[in-house]
């Protein structure tokens, strides 16, 4: 790990919650993390699978190592509980050794091996969906709204308390050295990885999916500062920012931030009120 100012991300009660297994494990390359997790809507036994709405979720933890997928499966159950078939992809991650080890490029080039991926392995389970959100918190909020750029169908993107503009984060410790440790150094060393990476930038071209983002007022881990930056400018986000919620509220289906996190991840055209 090349940074030593190190933030712990300590998970919340809402992660600490008994969670259903996935209903599917799926392969996206080689790698031991190039895995997905797929969780599916309830059904009766003899009833066929309907087509679905699609998340694909990207969870945070400051893109280290320590924090997985496994943490939010909590999330995904309720998403699907909700009637939605919820996509976990794993990635490559700070702290990984050898061809685990992640960073620029790798931890991009995996989550766009995953978006690549996913609609195939979808038809080879005969899952079929009727629309695509994708959505993280946190550090996968980044990732997320990475995506909205690339060449993808994706009918939304939501990002859930992000780390959405990556030279203010620098600007501001968030995450203590996080930012750096993933891109490589500074803004000022390596400024056309900052470029490639930073949706403060790469939204100067407009995305062709709509954009949102839910960031609590109460949010002590990335503060929202950072969201209110980006959405002022660029005006196309629709942005809610909620009274009374930390970090962890817009991921809890239990606090007052969830009906507005199911709203966004399953509106035609994404409107938060």
């Amino acid at each position: 790990m090349r940074g030593a100012n190190v933030v712990r991300v300590e998970p919340s009660d809402v992660m600490n919650r008994t969670a259903e297994q996935p209903d599917a494990v799926l392969r996206y390359g080689n790698h031991a993390e190039a895995i997905i997790d797929i969780h599916l809507p309830p059904r009766a036994v003899d009833e066929p699978r309907p087509p679905s709405p699609l998340v694909v979720f990207f969870h945070g933890g400051f893109w280290r190592v320590e924090y997985d997928r496994t943490l939010f499966r909590p999330i995904a159950n309720a998403l699907a509980q909700n009637g939605f078939v919820v996509a976990t992809p794993e990635y490559r991650r700070i702290g990984g050794s050898g061809n685990l080890a992640g960073g620029w490029p790798t931890t991009f080039d995996d989550v766009s091996a995953a978006m690549g991926s996913l609609p195939g392995l979808l038809e080879e389970l005969d899952i079929a969906v009727t629309r695509t959100t994708v959505m993280g918190h946190s550090a996968g909020g980044l990732l997320a709204l990475w995506l909205a750029n690339e060449d993808y169908r994706i009918d939304s993107v939501v990002g859930l308390a992000p780390v959405g503009d990556l030279r203010a984060a620098v600007a501001a410790a968030t995450g203590g050295s996080a930012v750096r440790d993933l891109l490589g150094g500074w803004p000022s060393q390596v400024p056309e990885v900052y470029d490639a990476a930073d949706p403060a930038t790469r939204f100067a071209r407009r995305p062709a999916c709509d954009v949102a983002i839910i960031h609590g007022k109460d949010d002590q881990n990335v503060p929202i500062a950072n969201s209110l930056g980006l959405e002022s400018a660029y005006p196309f986000i629709v942005m809610a920012a909620l009274e009374g919620i930390e970090h962890f509220g817009v991921i809890d289906p239990l606090s007052t931030a969830w009906p507005v996190v199911l709203a966004a991840a399953g509106a035609t055209a994404v409107d938060l009120g």
